[in-house]
């Protein structure tokens, strides 16, 4: 989270300070309308900055998912710079739009005319051309981008829409890009935030038409078909085996996939609950928790084509400490289960304690983690929560009094995973010794 918050605090504070170094800000007195002026373009540096940092994250480059610990987290940045460039967005249509009203409605004087200007030739009187169209042009697609930001944060909203319209975002994008490219003032671009921009702008572009084409993810996805299914109705798991049909990278335990079942739904993250034995075999336990998961057992076949796109994610159960404590909440117990399966094909069990806790316990599905874990050599606690009660913080530090001198690696309800974090490091756990997957991807 540290990365996350590093880099999104180094982004604004970055072009801020290139922005200060053009803008002469501080001066004693600033009349109105060039104060307005200097605001609009200073929200809209930021606006498109914050914009085009996000559209490169969304097509999951994965040299940048080690240094966010994982894509869930780089998803988390995404998430938070989408909501600031529409808050700074809706600053910057303010700064341009009410001033106008309010001449309109006689409340504030109209700017004074400095008479006719020289007309400018080349590339700049061909951009002081374009000005009006290019201002219409930035306020419809901030009229869009916002409804469809809006429409990503509503979790009502369904997923197979959600993936649909979330694409649009990325022509919303090159639209603003026009738009900036007309509008920001030439001395910006002669100055190193002009650089900056460009950089980003160029960049940010690159990954709206990777989005447009749908190529995000594309050198990363091959073809399987289902070769089993298992389905545990006490806790409403669907296990699904996948026989791969083309070559696989390889994954750790820990790490999920994107995978399509079908493609009007689009691709949906899972959390890989197999170890890599170079066979082509993978398999996802998958929780009956929406509409679309829930009636998986009843859609899916043996057989069935399927697309799998991975792996991502930095849940590797890589630390520092001589002991390590796994909690899983319900299904958060799927990155355990492939972790199980390497430590029991390798021998090489360590001093690991799992705390399973369940409110809806499958006796199936836990004789199999108990079997696992006897392989593996991992002492297991599964806590029943209509049986034993729930796993709270502190009694997870009674159950486990070493915990001082492990790492705590933790899948499982965000709520939960936020309380215990707080409590650990409050009782002096570093924050670099918890490990949690952040597995919200919008």
């Amino acid at each position: 989270m540290r990365s996350i918050k590093l880099t999104y605090a180094a982004l604004f504070i970055g072009l801020t300070l290139l922005w200060l170094l053009v803008e002469d800000v501080f001066m004693a007195r600033y009349p109105f309308w060039p104060l307005r002026k200097m605001l609009v373009d200073y929200s809209g540096v930021l606006a498109i900055g914050a914009m085009s940092v996000a559209m490169v994250l969304a097509a999951r480059p994965k040299r940048f998912e080690r240094f966010f610990d994982g894509l869930d987290k780089t998803y988390r940045l995404h998430k938070w710079l989408g909501i600031s460039a529409l808050a700074i967005a809706i600053v910057h249509w303010g700064w341009g739009q009410i001033p106008k009203w309010l001449v309109g409605f006689g409340w504030l004087e109209r700017p004074a005319r400095r008479g006719a200007e020289q007309a400018a030739e080349g590339i700049a009187g061909m951009l002081q051309s374009l000005r009006g169209p290019a201002e219409d042009l930035g306020e419809w697609a901030f009229y869009a981008g916002a409804i469809l930001i809006v429409l990503a944060l509503v979790k009502r909203f369904p997923y197979r829409w959600f993936f649909k319209t979330h694409r649009w975002l990325a022509l919303v994008y090159l639209l603003l890009v026009l738009h900036s490219l007309v509008l920001i003032p030439p001395t910006y671009w002669r100055s190193p935030l002009g650089l900056v921009l460009a950089l980003m702008l160029a960049a940010g572009s690159v990954a709206a038409c990777i989005s447009l084409s749908r190529r995000i993810g594309r050198k990363h996805q091959v073809v399987g078909r289902i070769s089993a299914l298992t389905h545990h109705r006490d806790n409403r798991v669907l296990r699904v085996d996948i026989q791969l049909d083309g070559a696989w990278p390889g994954h750790k335990a820990g790490q999920f996939a994107f995978v399509t079942f079908d493609d009007k739904e689009g691709p949906h993250p899972f959390s890989l609950s197999s170890a890599w034995r170079d066979d082509g075999r993978l398999a996802f336990s998958i929780k009956g928790l929406g509409d679309y998961t829930r009636n998986l057992p009843d859609t899916l076949k043996q057989d069935d084509l399927v697309k799998i796109e991975g792996p991502y994610g930095c849940f590797d159960f890589h630390g520092d400490k001589p002991g390590q404590l796994w909690v899983a909440g319900g299904i958060g117990i799927a990155p355990f289960i492939g972790r199980l399966q390497a430590l029991a094909d390798s021998g090489q069990g360590g001093n690991v304690d799992l705390f399973y806790s369940t409110s809806a316990p499958d006796r199936g599905f836990i004789e199999r983690i108990q079997q696992l874990t006897e392989r593996a050599h991992v002492r297991l606690h599964v806590l029943a929560a209509g049986e034993d009660g729930r796993l709270t913080p502190e009694r997870l530090r009674q159950l486990a009094p070493h915990w001082p001198d492990c790492d705590v690696w933790f899948c499982g309800p965000a709520g939960f995973g936020l309380a215990l974090r707080k409590d650990l490091q409050r009782h002096g756990l570093l924050p670099k010794d918890f490990h949690q997957e952040l597995f919200n991807m919008r």
